[in-house]
Order: C-alpha cells, then structure tokens, then sequence
C-alpha cells in the first residue's frame, strides 16, 4: 500500500481545511514545492495534489503552485480539482501530472471521465467524495442524491486506474478514516479504491491495512495530510509500515 501525503492549494498556500470548510483553512507552507519537497526526501513515492479554489471555480486557480512542486519533485504527482474537460486534462498531463482526479465533473457528465480515460490511459482517477454516503460536489459545497457505489460502478469499465474516497465529515478532523465505507466501495468495485479523510495516527493505517487483507476489493493506499503537518504521523514509519517493512 502507498502513502499519499496531501498539499491541498488555496490561494498559493499549503492548507488543510476542516470537514471542507473552506473559511476553516490552516495554513502549513507558503512554499509548496518546498513542501512536496521534503515529502519526496522522507521517501513517499507520490504526491497528491488539490486545488481547492479551483474546485469552487471550476477551472484550475493554483496553477504556479502546482507548477512549482513539479519542478521541484521526481516522484509521480496527481491532481484533482476544478479539472472540467479533456482539454484542460490535457494540459495538466502534459505540464507533468502523472495523474489527474475527477470529481464534480464525474458526477455531472460521466463521458468526460470515459473519453479522458480512452484518451490518456493510466492517467486518470475519480474522486468520490461523501456526506454521509452520498457523493458531494463543486469544492463539496452540494450533496447529490447519488451514492458513492452508485458513481463508481459508472466507471467499472472505463480504463479508470483508482477511485479516491473521501468521508467528507472525516477531512481534516483526524478522528480516524472511515474504514467500512471505504471497504465496503472496495468491495463493490472492481477498481482499487484509494482511502482519505481522518487519518490522525499509524493505528488508523493499522485498521485500514487489517481491513483490506480481508477485502475482496483492493485498496491501493492512503492520503493523509494534517496529520503529517502535525506530526502525529511519522511519514517514514507510515511508509515503511504500508510496505511491509515495519
């Protein structure tokens, strides 16, 4: 299993917000290529990116934030938010990003994300973000009445590579990953299913990875974001431990 340390951007910065709440922003680094930076010194091997104004905007906002972490990283980056249409998608893959997240645009028009997927194969993810089950959208901001196994069953055979799921009520707060959601998605896909939202320590890691031993569905790995900026996660030893080596 992977670690994915998170770098959400607003307006430049490195921030975590709190349950999605974008007037509810701490800021961790001013410097987000510095940030991913130490990430890929400390040994994870990919850096997960957001752009949290352009999920409200719908077009990409941070785009000198991001392009500084790809100059300063080697490792393989993905990023999601306000990314609408193929043609932005394809900028983004040809700046660097190793993979692009779909979210809002997912829910809304199911054929970008199957023609993106045909067109830029191993390239590009789905977000799935929850409220209480059900997938929110435009920077979470609105609940749709569709289910989070609903929307990823869309994409059982469209060549997406992994599902993010995120317990929306869970991001930021580190009260623990929900672990049975993100199972249960798993279980009912046949695309591997990335968990996020609520990582708080290396015993989270510890349940989620007991958790999917015994899954049917595969769980490529984890994001976690504050609690690597407050140091309640150990990016090594959570590294190490996903690996197996720990």
């Amino acid at each position: 299993m992977i670690l994915f340390p998170a770098i959400d951007l607003k307006d430049g910065n490195c921030v975590r917000l709190y349950k999605g709440e974008m007037d509810q922003a701490t800021v961790f680094n001013d410097n987000p290529g510095n940030q991913a930076k130490q990430f890929e010194d400390a040994g994870c091997e990919w850096i997960h990116l957001v752009d949290l104004n352009g999920a409200f905007a719908g077009r990409p906002v941070n785009g000198d934030a991001v392009d500084s972490i790809l100059e300063s990283v080697s490792v393989p980056v993905q990023l999601g938010g306000g990314i609408r249409d193929v043609a932005t998608i394809g900028n983004w893959i040809e700046k660097g990003i190793s993979r692009v997240i779909l979210g809002t645009i997912a829910l809304r028009d199911p054929s970008v994300v199957i023609e993106a997927a045909r067109e830029f194969p191993g390239k590009v993810a789905v977000g799935i973000d929850a409220r209480n089950g059900m997938v929110a959208v435009e920077g979470w901001a609105e609940t749709s009445d569709m289910s989070a196994v609903e929307l990823g069953k869309k994409f059982e055979d469209a060549g997406v590579t992994s599902i993010i799921y995120t317990d929306i009520d869970r991001d930021g707060t580190m009260e623990g990953l929900n672990v049975q959601g993100t199972i249960d998605l798993a279980n009912a896909l046949s695309i591997q299913v990335i968990a996020s939202g609520g990582v708080a320590s290396l015993d989270d890691l510890k349940v989620l990875k007991a958790a999917a031993e015994t899954a049917t569905g595969i769980i490529e790995g984890a994001i976690s974001g504050r609690a690597l900026y407050d140091g309640s996660l150990d990016v090594k030893e959570a590294i190490a431990f996903l690996r197996g080596e720990a």
